[in-house]
């Protein structure tokens, strides 16, 4: 993969955030903007020459909105299809930092982004014409649960035009109402994708996987063609259209943030093999990237060239 050919146009959907990261300076924190898929967009943007990145949400209307939509516009991630809601704004996290694990508290009741599907023309529109589209487990989480059904036909009428369909399930029991809920919705859009970015850690937790080999079949099972097991700093695993591959990281020497290394990790793979890099240097440039990230403080870090 990718075998067929693709517009070059690569679309998130998602939740951008206000993001409040630690500087160092005990109890002081500086602003920003993150979140899981606007973060891959983020580093794929400076990944894949030659493709545009847009970004596909709805924002609010008030001041911190329009600093949102700036950042994206500096950043080269196309806003043609962030929608303006004047009864919303966006969501905001504060990050803490003990031996560079992270925690959250998160801000998101008033987020636009719970919207984002609510108009079904208006998100077919977003997606008319992409090359890759990509979403999370987030992106489903925060949707509305009566707007999902609409996500997921716009998912597949993309895939149903050409597009392939990326899905990290980044599972975050929190912002479910059950265990049960989260793991359904998940296996609803992973049959609906063609490349799957699952972590292990997470997946073990909420599916009982007793192994990377575990993850990375039920997914392949639900109907995806590539999947792609991530590990932290451990082993990672492939299974591509049937064949398994292990993959053993380059060693971290230094991790200051955690921060987006899922996120970061996806864009170096997704960058490096849209270019038509072999699977194992793929997976290896998306460790690359995220070893640069972890290595600093925050979510979206100029590192240069993956």
């Amino acid at each position: 993969m990718p075998a067929r050919p693709l517009t070059q146009r690569f679309v998130a959907l998602g939740e951008a955030m206000v993001e409040m990261a630690p500087t160092g300076e005990p109890g002081t924190f500086a602003m920003g903007f993150a979140g899981d898929t606007l973060n891959t967009a983020w580093y794929l943007r400076r990944a894949l020459p030659g493709w545009s990145v847009d970004y596909a949400t709805c924002i609010g209307t008030d001041a911190v909105s329009d600093r949102m939509l700036e950042f994206l516009k500096a950043a080269g991630i196309g806003v043609g299809h962030v929608a303006r809601l004047a009864e919303r704004t966006v969501g905001l996290y504060l990050i803490e930092l003990r031996d560079g694990e992270r925690s959250f508290s998160y801000w998101r009741g008033q987020s636009a982004a719970r919207l984002l599907a609510r108009d079904p023309a208006r998100l077919q529109a977003a997606l008319e014409d992409a090359g890759l589209v990509y979403f999370s487990g987030i992106t489903l989480a925060i949707v509305e649960p009566e707007d999902r059904p609409a996500l997921f036909a716009a998912l597949a009428a993309a895939r149903a035009s050409g597009a392939l369909v990326v899905f990290d399930p980044n599972l975050r029991p929190r912002l479910w109402p059950d265990a049960a809920t989260m793991c359904a919705t998940v296996m609803q859009a992973a049959a609906l994708s063609d490349i799957v970015l699952p972590s292990h850690d997470d997946e073990a937790a909420a599916f009982g996987d007793a192994s990377l080999e575990a993850t990375a079949r039920r997914y392949a099972e639900a109907g995806a063609e590539l999947v792609v097991v991530k590990n932290g700093a451990g082993e990672m695993l492939s299974l591509d259209a049937g064949q398994l591959q292990r993959h053993a990281p380059e060693p971290v020497a230094r991790v200051v943030d955690s921060t987006a290394a899922g996120d970061s990790f996806n864009a170096g793979f997704l960058a490096a093999h849209l270019q038509g890099l072999p699977l194992a240097e793929a997976i290896r440039s998306g460790a690359r990237t995220a070893a640069k990230v972890i290595a600093a403080r925050g979510a979206l870090v100029e590192i240069g060239e993956a």
